[in-house]
């Protein structure tokens, strides 16, 4: 039995700039399931995404989804894609095994908190204040040049990727330390600065965008002092749930996390794309 990709729809041109388009699974002309690939809306039109992958009852656990995923790699290839990812739930572990098998490792995963009704005490001689225009003006050009060099060193092209994070910056951010709705502030301890936090107030939730402790001040528990006043934001500011993401590989910030109990809610998997 031959199984193949059948378009279900012209391409998509979305006004982001990505594209996408939906495809019969089929196995000798015979509709299985459905394939849902576009391009990353953040990364750019380079790296490809799986953004839904179903296959009927009736033809689950005959490889079905891992000729389709290999189908669409090829798709993939012929729109110029260097990169291809999905977003694997943290509970599909039979997705997580299908792109395992196909060679996706794990690239990023997001994570979540619910929070509780009371904002967490800051330790003895902790105390945090907003960041100052000063202060933003150095970290925003400190974290974009990180920030690319984390996804030029994952294999994104550099021009590019620099580009696409001033113009994420200048979106997210339009009216810089002032914008609404986001949160810059600066930890101290016994008067001394030791870390950055910037948290997102955003559709109903907080989200974690970047979290610091200073080079000099590290391995001292101010990452976790620095976490413990992102939970206080978002429980003064009547939001529930705090999330955030970790790359894949660094460790002491999963170990952080995991302590202070969150939770894994979606997996990013990724793989080139030769």
């Amino acid at each position: 039995m031959t199984t193949t990709l059948r378009p279900a729809e012209p391409l998509q041109q979305h006004p982001d700039g990505t594209r996408s388009r939906r495809y019969q699974v089929c196995v000798n002309s015979r509709p299985v399931g459905e394939i849902h690939l576009g391009t990353s809306p953040s990364l750019g039109e380079s790296v490809a995404r799986v953004i839904d992958l179903r296959i009927d009852e009736p033809d689950r656990r005959r490889g079905r989804g891992t000729v389709a995923a290999l189908a669409a790699e090829e798709v993939a290839r012929g729109w110029g894609c260097t990169q291809i990812e999905a977003r694997v739930p943290a509970s599909a572990d039979i997705a997580l095994r299908l792109f395992g098998t196909l060679g996706y490792t794990l690239r990023n995963r997001g994570m979540e908190k619910r929070l509780g009704a009371t904002p967490p005490a800051l330790p003895p001689g902790s105390s945090a204040r907003p960041m100052t225009e000063a202060e933003f003006e150095a970290w925003r050009h400190y974290e974009s040049e990180r920030y690319a060099r984390v996804w030029i060193d994952l294999g994104l092209p550099e021009a590019d990727t620099r580009a696409r994070v001033r113009e994420g910056h200048a979106r997210m951010l339009p009216d810089g330390l002032h914008t609404e709705g986001m949160l810059f502030s600066v930890l101290e301890h016994a008067g001394v600065r030791v870390g950055i936090l910037w948290v997102a107030l955003q559709d109903g939730r907080a989200h974690v965008f970047d979290v610091e402790a200073d080079a000099a001040h590290r391995g001292r528990g101010h990452g976790r002092t620095l976490m413990l006043l992102a939970e206080r934001q978002a429980i003064e500011a009547g939001r529930p749930v705090l999330g955030l993401n970790v790359f894949a590989g660094n460790a002491p910030a999963e170990r952080l996390y995991e302590s202070l109990g969150y939770e894994t809610t979606v997996r990013v998997l990724a793989k080139p794309l030769l």
